[in-house]
């Protein structure tokens, strides 16, 4: 076990232990938001759906039922623009962190093989490249890397944790080197719902791909959209020719969705309106947090989607953790997510109206 563990990295998240300790303290109580975890209710349609097929005493299958894989090509089509999506194009998933941290393993990397994603970046793209005994590198433009021994390249937009959005002209670029290179793409569009300032564009658009998915995959989510991360409910849309042998691996791994979780699935890809009420809320909370961080002397950047603000006060990304921990308010350090993020700090917008109120009056 510890031939596994020695290649990881520290966990991040352990570091921020003193300063939880710090905000915990303040009168008023922590207003966390360090962490991107939903706090607003499940949609009664989602709860009622699980509720439902509560009653599962046989296993479910990997691929899902008929009516989720139907459900999930619906979304895809509706949502993303996509065409001719099947049920080949798209596999469940069990959560999408699962999905990051071994996807390298199952398309059988190791030792030569590089792994590639953004010089700012969600830290499991890197764990999933060391857990398969790969090669990493980080990129500010996937375009300019040495293609040699490439063999997936990570793409994340919106991005956690910047808010980038790549737009439709920069992702058409990117696909046709990567295809030019024999490069397997998979996209994290885990926020693609949650653009504020700008209109996410999917990498299965076929003004971005041409209508084929060739060496293409895209990463979904329902963790953010619907609240559902306690769920565990993502799955993946793109080429065949990639989800079918991930299909069989997965089998053979036990890799499955519950069977209520994939009935409650079915329910909340069904469903816009629980969509567009969440992302209400998040507008609010987004404007305020926004404009008292604004206030306080930070600077906004990026951030033109997700659920996040990217924010500096131009100093180390370890002295506005104390500072803002010194008012009750804990928040990500952006070395986090990368060296190039030492001197910000990233802000959800993942806590209660009462917590985004308190985190406004203290600023």
């Amino acid at each position: 076990m510890s031939a596994v563990s020695d290649r990881l990295p520290t966990f991040p998240w352990d570091r921020l232990e003193p300063y939880k300790a710090t905000a915990a303290a303040h009168p008023g109580g922590i207003v966390d938001l360090s962490v991107g975890t939903p706090v607003d209710p499940v949609p009664e349609l989602i709860q009622k759906a699980l509720v439902a097929a509560a009653d599962s005493p046989g296993y479910p299958t990997v691929w899902g039922t008929p009516e989720l894989r139907n459900a999930i090509t619906g979304w895809v089509e509706r949502r993303l623009g996509a065409r001719e999506i099947t049920h080949r194009h798209v596999l469940p998933i069990v959560g999408s962190k699962e999905l990051v941290a071994w996807l390298p393993t199952q398309l059988g990397l190791g030792p030569g093989d590089r792994v590639a994603y953004p010089r700012l970046a969600y830290p499991t793209y890197e764990v999933g490249a060391r857990l398969a005994r790969a090669e990493y590198v980080a990129y500010d433009d996937p375009a300019e890397l040495d293609p040699t021994g490439l063999k997936l390249l990570w793409l994340n937009s919106p991005s956690n944790p910047t808010g980038r959005v790549l737009g439709k002209e920069e992702l058409t670029r990117i696909v046709a080197w990567a295809r030019d290179h024999g490069v397997l793409v998979f996209s994290d569009e885990c926020y693609i719902e949650l653009g504020w300032e700008a209109d996410p564009v999917s990498v299965l658009h076929p003004d971005v791909c041409g209508g084929s998915y060739d060496g293409i995959v895209s990463v979904h989510s329902l963790s953010k959209r619907s609240n559902l991360a306690g769920y565990r409910a993502a799955f993946l849309a793109g080429d065949p020719a990639v989800l079918g042998p991930l299909l069989e691996i997965r089998k053979h791994g036990g890799m499955m969705t519950s069977a209520p979780t994939q009935a409650a699935v079915v329910a909340a890809l069904g469903d816009d309106e629980h969509v567009r009420e969440q992302r209400e809320r998040y507008t609010a909370r987004r404007g305020l947090l926004r404009d008292a961080l604004l206030r306080h002397g930070f600077r906004i950047e990026h951030s033109e989607a997700s659920l996040y603000l990217w924010a500096t006060r131009d100093e180390s990304c370890w002295d506005t953790v104390a500072h803002l921990a010194d008012l009750g308010i804990l928040v990500a350090p952006g070395d986090f997510y990368g060296p190039a993020g030492d001197r910000f700090v990233r802000v959800a917008l993942t806590a209660a109206d009462e917590r985004v109120t308190a985190a406004v009056e203290r600023l």
